[in-house]
Protein backbone atom coordinates (compact mmCIF):
# COMPACT_ATOMS: atom_id res chain seq x y z
CA UNK A 1 0.00 0.00 0.00
CA UNK A 2 1.17 3.31 -1.03
CA UNK A 3 0.22 5.94 1.39
CA UNK A 4 -0.54 9.55 0.31
CA UNK A 5 -1.23 12.48 2.96
CA UNK A 6 -3.82 15.15 3.04
CA UNK A 7 -3.28 18.41 5.65
CA UNK A 8 -6.76 19.36 6.37
CA UNK A 9 -8.46 22.11 8.59
CA UNK A 10 -10.44 19.59 10.88
CA UNK A 11 -13.85 21.77 10.09
CA UNK A 12 -13.84 21.08 6.86
CA UNK A 13 -12.66 17.09 7.12
CA UNK A 14 -15.62 17.36 9.38
CA UNK A 15 -18.28 18.10 6.67
CA UNK A 16 -16.16 15.64 4.52
CA UNK A 17 -17.66 13.08 7.08
CA UNK A 18 -21.18 14.24 7.32
CA UNK A 19 -21.14 14.34 3.34
CA UNK A 20 -19.35 10.81 3.00
CA UNK A 21 -16.71 12.29 0.46
CA UNK A 22 -14.17 15.01 0.67
CA UNK A 23 -14.53 17.45 -2.87
CA UNK A 24 -11.00 19.18 -1.62
CA UNK A 25 -10.48 22.29 0.27
CA UNK A 26 -10.57 25.76 -1.46
CA UNK A 27 -7.46 25.56 -2.81
CA UNK A 28 -7.83 21.98 -4.54
CA UNK A 29 -11.52 23.05 -6.21
CA UNK A 30 -9.52 26.14 -7.81
CA UNK A 31 -7.06 23.62 -9.12
CA UNK A 32 -9.24 20.81 -10.33
CA UNK A 33 -7.22 18.30 -8.44
CA UNK A 34 -6.86 17.60 -4.24
CA UNK A 35 -3.28 18.19 -3.30
CA UNK A 36 -1.58 15.41 -1.29
CA UNK A 37 1.97 14.51 -0.24
CA UNK A 38 4.27 11.38 0.58
CA UNK A 39 5.19 11.12 3.88
CA UNK A 40 8.71 12.67 3.03
CA UNK A 41 6.79 15.84 1.50
CA UNK A 42 4.32 16.39 3.84
CA UNK A 43 6.32 18.47 6.37
CA UNK A 44 7.57 21.00 4.20
CA UNK A 45 3.94 21.54 2.84
CA UNK A 46 2.50 22.02 6.10
CA UNK A 47 5.19 24.66 6.83
CA UNK A 48 4.67 26.39 3.34
CA UNK A 49 1.13 25.99 3.09
CA UNK A 50 0.06 25.72 6.66
CA UNK A 51 2.61 27.82 8.71
CA UNK A 52 1.04 28.45 12.14
CA UNK A 53 -2.66 26.99 11.86
CA UNK A 54 -3.82 24.98 14.55
CA UNK A 55 -6.82 22.33 14.11
CA UNK A 56 -5.27 20.96 11.27
CA UNK A 57 -6.03 16.56 10.47
CA UNK A 58 -3.22 14.43 8.93
CA UNK A 59 -5.28 12.51 6.34
CA UNK A 60 -3.64 9.15 5.35
CA UNK A 61 -5.12 7.71 1.90
CA UNK A 62 -4.21 4.44 0.63
CA UNK A 63 -3.28 5.71 -2.52
CA UNK A 64 -3.94 2.31 -4.91
CA UNK A 65 -8.01 2.59 -4.11
CA UNK A 66 -7.82 5.52 -6.05
CA UNK A 67 -6.83 4.19 -9.17
CA UNK A 68 -6.22 6.18 -13.04
CA UNK A 69 -7.50 9.40 -10.66
CA UNK A 70 -4.36 9.51 -8.67
CA UNK A 71 -1.60 11.11 -11.01
CA UNK A 72 1.86 12.50 -9.78
CA UNK A 73 2.67 15.25 -11.57
CA UNK A 74 5.61 17.84 -11.07
CA UNK A 75 5.49 20.51 -8.65
CA UNK A 76 7.45 22.06 -5.76
CA UNK A 77 11.34 21.84 -7.52
CA UNK A 78 10.17 19.42 -10.12
CA UNK A 79 9.49 16.79 -7.13
CA UNK A 80 6.60 14.33 -8.34
CA UNK A 81 3.12 15.05 -6.12
CA UNK A 82 0.41 12.99 -5.83
CA UNK A 83 -2.55 15.11 -7.18
CA UNK A 84 -6.34 13.48 -7.24
CA UNK A 85 -9.04 13.97 -10.32
CA UNK A 86 -11.78 13.40 -8.49
CA UNK A 87 -13.48 13.51 -5.58
CA UNK A 88 -11.68 11.40 -2.36
CA UNK A 89 -13.82 8.42 -1.23
CA UNK A 90 -13.88 7.98 2.82
CA UNK A 91 -13.23 4.17 2.15
CA UNK A 92 -9.35 5.01 0.83
CA UNK A 93 -8.83 6.91 4.24
CA UNK A 94 -6.81 4.49 6.42
CA UNK A 95 -6.34 6.76 9.46
CA UNK A 96 -7.46 10.66 10.69
CA UNK A 97 -4.65 12.33 12.56
CA UNK A 98 -4.25 15.66 14.97
CA UNK A 99 -1.81 17.57 13.41
CA UNK A 100 -1.13 20.34 16.81
CA UNK A 101 1.68 22.73 16.50
CA UNK A 102 4.51 22.84 18.48
CA UNK A 103 6.08 25.38 20.54
CA UNK A 104 8.61 26.37 18.33
CA UNK A 105 5.43 26.93 16.12
CA UNK A 106 5.94 23.67 13.57
CA UNK A 107 3.29 21.23 13.11
CA UNK A 108 3.93 17.84 15.24
CA UNK A 109 3.65 14.57 12.81
CA UNK A 110 3.45 11.37 13.80
CA UNK A 111 6.44 8.77 14.22
CA UNK A 112 6.28 7.57 11.15
CA UNK A 113 6.77 11.05 9.20
CA UNK A 114 9.42 13.10 10.01
CA UNK A 115 10.99 15.78 7.61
Amino acid sequence: MTVIYKICPASLWREAEAAGRFEGAPVDRADGYIHFSTAAQAPETAAKHFSGQDNLLLVAVDGAALGDALRYEPSRGGALFPHLYGPLPLSAVTSVTPLPLGPGGDHIFPNSIKG
